[in-house]
């Protein structure tokens, strides 16, 4: 566990705040994340987490989707009027699912298993706390706004709720607006496959068919397909 952040404090490695009523299983994950070089502060119910999320300013907060006293929904939309920080909703497949629709709904980040995995937490607190450096990061190209720092979309004035992935597509699209990238190279940098090759291309076309549905892209003028090659978003 780590202790409290104090103020004028240069944090060095990534913090992660857990809210889990299984304490077991909140140890498990507080060793192998800081294994990792990820800092880590477990509670046990929904009140302490947004207590803590206020007090330590967490790089990322993980909350399990039957959190006690204070539940997900509620979490997430208190812990959004606090600072923008990514919240994870730990879900248990087969179970979970109402409430992690609304959580999703509310504003928390994405859904990650439980019991969690450490190679699927640890790329989203790292990304989070390259962000954190004191400044919001706001991509705009057109109508589309992307605040990187609080993983939020705008078109046009209004918000629009992306899935993880599909956030990431699009800041990959927007930081290379105007330029053609193959689909091997979305795999690395969006789905991070070193290989390149561990991604079906049609999985990516089927996220760039949802992307383009939500950005209102009916004529794929913002999104352009380079057949045989890739993708390019055009700023124009």
């Amino acid at each position: 566990m780590t202790a409290p952040a104090v103020e004028g404090d240069t944090r060095t490695a990534p913090m992660l705040l857990v809210a889990d009523p299984d304490a077991g299983l909140v140890r498990q994950l507080s060793a192998a994340m800081q294994d990792a070089g990820v800092d880590v502060t477990g509670v046990p119910d929904g009140a302490q987490a947004l207590l803590q999320a206020g007090a330590l300013q967490p790089d990322a907060v993980l909350i399990c989707a039957s959190l006690p006293i204070v539940g997900p929904l509620d979490f997430v939309r208190a812990v959004r009027l606090m600072r923008p920080v990514p919240v994870l909703l730990g879900i248990d497949f087969g179970s979970d699912a109402e409430q992690a629709l609304q959580a999703l709904e509310a504003g928390a980040t994405a859904c990650v298993a439980r019991p969690y995995r450490v190679p699927e937490l640890l790329p989203l607190v790292q990304a989070a706390f390259r962000r954190q450096d004191g400044h919001r990061t706001v991509l705009t190209i057109g109508d589309v706004e992307l605040d990187v720092t609080a993983y939020q979309v705008k078109v046009g004035g209004r918000l629009v709720h992306l899935p993880l992935r599909e956030f990431e597509l699009l800041h990959y699209l927007m930081r290379n607006a105007d330029r053609t990238v193959t689909r091997e190279q979305i795999m690395r940098n969006v789905w991070h496959s070193n290989d390149g090759m561990s991604t079906n291309t049609n999985t990516i076309a089927v996220h760039v068919k949802r992307l383009r549905a939500r950005l209102g892209d009916v004529e794929d003028t913002v999104i352009q397909t380079v057949r045989g090659v890739g993708y390019r978003l055009v700023s124009g």
